[in-house]
């Protein structure tokens, strides 16, 4: 059951859903230092020990008396995820390296200044993202040759199936930042295939005979350290980018979660968004779950998937059973992720 102040949830799950939650949390109000103890239990903590991270996790350090045994960590934060500073903005992510049980699913979020670009790549696993800020065009090409560009703002979507080339730039006035997940753990966002890196491994006259234009037409390309994600002019509008006489995609790489109609209770909304109304997102399907303070996300399980969270706003509190009577209390906060067992 999640228990929560007030939050948005993203559920992911590989072959199966993402989830995000959003709310106003709490003010920390009782500025007394927490113990690991209660009645006829623990006892103090003199220390060495770290204060804050105690009492962000209220749920670990005095657990309820109905958690038992061990279960893996099912909890992450982006916080301390390495972050990659480029000429246009920052990237960093957590895989099965960071957050051991989530086998299916790795995620990144990522930062692009207005104007600046995640150069043209691809990668096998298929790439899921969500919108939390700002506004970005994202481009694409199938293997069909067909073409595909647009923009999208908060609570969009896009999908780009494995294999397929992309980019993405952000806009005016401040660009964007995005959640990004992949349907496999073992993601590496550095181990994608760059189109500038491409080049640099290939002879000039062979990409002259390719393109049918002089070899030094290529002298001008840069290095790939200096790109992946760089800077740029912002682009003009939409039809400027739009290829004349280009084929379009058959099914839109792009989808409007927000503009779906939620579905209301009296503890909060939800949206779901899989192939149903998303034809293009094959791998992965998504809930975009609000729970008003002291609601509850009724107590549930999922009997042929695992599920993947990213909490977008607020705090909240969840307990899980597994086999043999285990049970463990976790406490979330915007930017951190959850995954939970089928």
């Amino acid at each position: 059951m999640d228990e929560v102040t007030r939050r948005t949830i993203l559920t992911a799950t590989a072959a199966g859903g993402v989830l995000a939650a959003a709310g106003a949390a709490g003010a920390q109000t009782n500025e007394a230092v927490p113990q690991p103890q209660r009645p006829g239990h623990g006892g103090t903590d003199p220390g060495p020990r770290n204060v804050t991270r105690d009492r962000q996790n209220p749920d670990l350090l005095v657990p309820p008396s109905t958690d038992q045994g061990t279960l893996p960590n099912l909890r992450f934060s982006f916080a301390d995820a390495h972050m990659r500073l480029t000429s246009g903005g920052w990237t960093r992510q957590v895989t099965v390296r960071e957050l051991g049980i989530s086998k299916d699913i790795a995620g990144v979020e990522m930062r692009l200044n207005a104007g600046s670009i995640r150069e043209l790549h691809w990668h096998k696993e298929a790439e899921w993202a969500y919108m939390l800020y700002g506004s970005a065009r994202i481009t694409a090409i199938d293997p069909q040759g067909r073409n595909f560009v647009d923009d999208v703002g908060v609570g969009d979507l896009w999908y780009f199936p494995g294999g397929v080339p992309h980019s993405i730039q952000g806009l005016n006035p401040d660009g964007c930042e995005f959640l990004l997940v992949f349907d496999d753990g073992d993601f590496d966002e550095d181990d994608t295939f760059l189109l500038s890196d491409w080049f640099k491994h290939t002879p000039n006259e062979v990409l002259a005979k390719n393109f049918g234009v002089p070899g030094s037409a290529f002298g001008r390309v840069l290095d790939p350290s200096e790109l992946y994600i760089f800077a740029s002019t912002v682009p003009g509008p939409l039809s400027s980018d739009k290829i004349a006489g280009a084929t379009p995609v058959a099914q839109s790489f792009s989808h409007r979660m927000l503009a779906q109609e939620p579905i209301k209770t009296k503890s909060g909304t939800v949206r779901i968004t899989d192939t149903s109304v998303f034809p293009a997102s094959k791998t992965i399907a998504a809930a975009l779950v609000e729970v008003l303070p002291g609601g509850m996300r009724e107590m549930h399980w999922h009997p042929n998937t695992n599920e993947w969270q990213y909490y977008i706003e607020g705090q909240a509190r969840m307990g899980v059973f597994a086999a043999s009577g285990q049970a463990r209390t976790f406490n979330f906060q915007a930017g951190q992720l959850v995954v939970r067992c089928q």
